[in-house]
Formats: C-alpha cells, sequence, structure tokens
C-alpha cells in the first residue's frame, strides 16, 4: 500500500484516481502530477515501483499544501474572518451559510434540525 502525504492511497484504482484521495488535490492537480513526474495515467498504483511513489511523494511536498497543513491554513483563514468581524467571519460564527444562500427555507445543513416555535399555528 502506498502511503503519500500521511494517506494510505487505495492500490487498485489508477493513479490520478487515488491521487484524489488526499485532501487537496483534485483530478486536475492529480493528472498535473502524473504529468510532471513521467507516469502514465492508464497505471495503477500497486504497478508503481518504490523510486516511482517516492519521485510522487517529493512532488507533492515540494509542490502543494495537502492534508493537515491545508486544514489548518483553511481553520486559520476563518478564524481571521472571525476575528476581523467580516460579514463572512459574523456568518461564521453564527453558523449560517457564508456564500449568499437564501435562510427562510433551507440551509437546514448550517443550521441543524429545525427547532418548533411555541405558539405557531401550521
Amino acid at each position: 500500500m502506498a502511503r503519500i502525504a500521511g494517506v494510505n492511497i487505495p492500490t487498485g484504482k489508477r493513479v490520478p484516481i487515488a491521487l484524489t484521495y488526499i485532501h487537496g488535490i483534485g483530478p486536475m492537480y492529480a493528472e498535473q502530477i502524473c504529468e510532471a513526474v513521467g507516469i502514465d495515467r492508464a497505471r495503477r498504483v500497486n504497478d508503481l515501483s518504490d523510486a516511482e511513489v517516492l519521485q510522487i511523494r517529493e512532488y507533492i511536498d515540494g509542490n502543494l499544501t495537502v492534508e493537515g497543513d491545508l486544514r489548518r491554513e483553511v481553520q486559520m483563514n476563518v478564524k481571521r474572518m472571525m476575528d476581523l468581524g467580516s460579514y463572512r467571519g459574523l456568518r461564521h460564527r453564527r453558523g449560517l451559510p457564508v456564500r449568499g444562500q437564501r435562510t427562510h427555507t433551507n440551509a437546514r445543513t448550517r443550521k441543524g434540525p429545525a427547532k418548533p416555535i411555541a405558539g405557531k399555528k401550521k
């Protein structure tokens, strides 16, 4: 099993698909990594040699922010917005949708389950 950026990537899958299991690497970055390292996109992870896995690992470490570092960076950005008191920071603090979605109906993922209001007629 190949371990890249602290994640065990699945061995039976093609290399670009397996790389997307790493937080911060999507389909486009996975294709770029394969191209930069010189690995055929049709190859499977279990066909890769240790040297090729090492090349992928070094490329990701040198050029991309992934996994724990990326999560920490995003969390710090959210915290900075909250500390500044920006509109987006206030929405994060209140647990409401941040990107302009409606909240009169919907937004149940952010707001949590509906709370009944006493005395409201149906």
